[in-house]
């Protein structure tokens, strides 16, 4: 008999196994439907050189023989070459730009979920003052702005007007801010929601009414029984922040012309490079799988219930 701990983990893994092969399976065919492909702007080559071409990238193939010729070279590591950049594999040229994304997502996410504790945990302290007003006005500005929004008016205000930070490019740290904050900004304002109403659940509660008739410090009620019941709220959170912050990535990396891995795949989208798309989701699917299993972990761990 396996355990049933053992059982569950097992479960765990074949189902994210599975949802990460749906996903590109869904993902390769929606490529071979959308209209055009990769060497189409390339009228003016003759018809035996986009043949070589196609016969060199396996498009001469039926869609499933190519299904089966990527999925065989995915589990040896293999991502296939780019099509839009022939000199290079896929696998390499994400080797470059996963460094950068991790790095602007990594930053904007802890800015994300410590700015939201923070502002949270401040508002519900002040619960109907002018504070607690002021901090959900903005929050809720946040919400109603989306990146593509947010993104030219910082560089219109920080790098224009003011001239405080660069508007654009990569290497220089004065010039991670504006992405990063663009990045942040939204996941920012729905993370201090959170946790503000998750603060005002647990103050209401019973178990916080008994701790402060043992005469509790207010210190000591927030960071030991309100800290815990506001964390289970954000850890769920934070798969569906961590899409937002991929989905936004490929905003943002287009207007601060960062290297990174939402650039690559606008581009490769735009120029039907099914290689460079199909690299780009499997390397986001794995990390959004692995993500959603650590959460999980760190839930039950806090919680015990979840077990």
């Amino acid at each position: 008999m396996i355990p049933t701990r053992f059982r569950h983990l097992l479960g765990r893994v074949l189902e994210a196994a599975l949802t990460l092969w749906l996903l590109l399976s869904l993902c390769f065919v929606l490529l071979r439907l959308a209209p055009g492909g990769p060497f189409d702007a390339e009228r003016s080559v003759p018809d035996e050189v986009l043949a070589t071409l196609n016969a060199q990238y396996r498009l001469d193939q039926p869609v499933w023989q190519q299904y089966l010729s990527w999925l065989g070279d995915l589990s040896h590591g293999d991502l296939g070459p780019s099509f839009q950049y022939p000199d290079h594999r896929v696998g390499a040229l994400l080797a470059d730009a996963l460094p950068v994304t991790l790095m602007t997502g990594g930053a904007a996410l802890l800015i994300a979920v410590l700015g939201g504790l923070g502002l949270g945990m401040l508002a519900a302290q002040h619960h109907g003052g002018r504070l607690d007003r002021l901090l959900m006005g903005l929050s809720g500005l946040g919400l109603a702005l989306p990146k593509y929004v947010v993104a030219p008016l910082m560089v219109l205000l920080f790098a224009v007007v003011l001239r405080w930070l660069p508007a654009a490019g990569w290497g220089d740290p004065a010039q991670w801010a504006l992405p990063v904050l663009a990045l942040a900004l939204p996941n920012l304002a729905v993370s201090s929601r959170l946790v503000r109403a998750a603060a005002l659940d647990a103050l209401h509660s019973d178990a916080l009414r008994a701790a402060r008739a043992r005469g509790l410090s207010a210190r000591r009620l927030w960071l030991a029984h309100i800290l815990p019941l506001v964390a289970l709220p954000l850890l769920a959170w934070l798969s569906p922040a961590m899409i937002n912050l991929v989905s936004g990535s490929a905003v943002v990396e287009q207007i601060f012309s960062l290297p990174g891995m939402g650039r690559y795949f606008v581009q490769g989208a735009l120029n039907r490079d099914y290689t460079l798309v199909m690299g780009v989701v499997a390397v986001v699917g794995v990390a959004i799988v692995l993500i959603n299993t650590l959460v999980d972990v760190l839930r039950a761990w806090i919680d015990p219930r979840l077990r």
